[in-house]
């Protein structure tokens, strides 16, 4: 169906209407909306030649609405507020929330990068509730792609045209035994030379285990992996009890006090992982994440 409306009538115009019909000049309605004054009159100027009749009449510099700007002005007050309820209603369907912040996050930032980020968030948008979601990066990234959450702080991911990126910190991966070990207080492991020992690890789709398996595959051999646990946590618990040595990355050094301790691994194993901001390009310029870019943006190359 072939539109009656103007190409020369935009929400933006109409906006530009509404501040001139409140603030009575162009010099008001330009301070209102931060634009210059010329910019308001060839807006106004636009709309009058998209409505094809006269909307004001020119007294000296000033331009005095006629009757036509009152029922257009009347008319938009209208059409913004519909048409901002319905951005707000199609966002919400979407997924997303002017007032609501889902944050997917790895297990192992949630003991001191996660207070400090959702701290900042709330210094900077009190009204904003933040809900945090805890997962493997293979379970944040599809969650992510599937907008149930807005953003993931994780290992970054593979390049991927649809997802932006922002680095935070590289963390470090050491050998981890229980505080009674014999490796407790070597100054580096060589793998090669746990071959005969037992190991505990993460289950496929977390970054460690990645790592884990990397380790090995460098050290030559496949280690002996009495079981597999969902969270990080959990798998310190079992090294601290002694069910096994594992693979950890440094930023839970202190999460288990002395219970658990972290030995460098020989420089031969060269393993890292990048954490980051994860969040779909398409949302760039989202509020709530511009406001969570800026906070996690203050805590980069921190350690974690």
């Amino acid at each position: 169906m072939r539109s009656q409306i103007s190409d020369d009538i935009t929400f933006r115009k109409l906006e530009i209407l509404l501040a001139y019909m409140e603030g009575g000049n162009l010099n008001a309605a330009a301070r209102m909306l931060d634009i210059s004054a010329v910019s308001v009159h060839r807006a106004l100027h636009s709309l009058e030649e998209g409505m094809r009749c006269q909307l004001f009449s020119l007294q000296g510099r000033n331009l005095i609405p006629n009757e036509a700007a009152q029922v257009l002005a009347d008319v938009s007050r209208e059409v913004v507020r519909l048409m901002a309820d319905g951005i707000a209603a199609t966002r919400s369907a979407a997924g997303y929330s002017a007032d609501h912040l889902k944050i997917g996050s790895l297990y192992s930032l949630t003991t001191g990068v996660i207070p400090e980020i959702i701290i900042g968030i709330k210094l900077r948008k009190q009204e904003l509730e933040t809900e945090l979601l805890l997962g493997s990066n293979a379970d944040l990234l599809h969650k992510l792609k599937g907008n149930v959450i807005d953003a993931a702080l994780m290992a970054l991911p593979d390049p991927d045209p649809d997802i932006e990126s922002i680095p935070l910190f590289e963390d470090e991966v050491f050998f981890a035994a229980p505080a009674n070990s014999p490796y407790a207080h070597m100054p580096d492991v060589d793998l090669r030379e746990c071959a005969n020992e037992k190991f505990v690890c993460l289950k496929d789709g977390f970054v460690t285990f990645t790592g884990f398996q990397e380790a090995f595959r460098i050290a030559g051999f496949t280690p002996s992996i009495v079981t597999r646990v969902g969270d990080i946590f959990s798998l310190m618990n079992l090294v601290g009890a002694g069910i096994g040595y594992t693979l950890l990355p440094g930023r839970v050094r202190h999460a288990f006090g002395d219970k658990v301790q972290l030995i460098p691994l020989k420089g031969e194993y060269p393993i890292r992982q990048t954490i980051g901001l994860n969040f779909l390009r398409v949302r760039e310029r989202d509020p709530n994440l511009l406001a969570l870019a800026a906070v996690c943006r203050m805590l980069k190359h921190q350690p974690a």
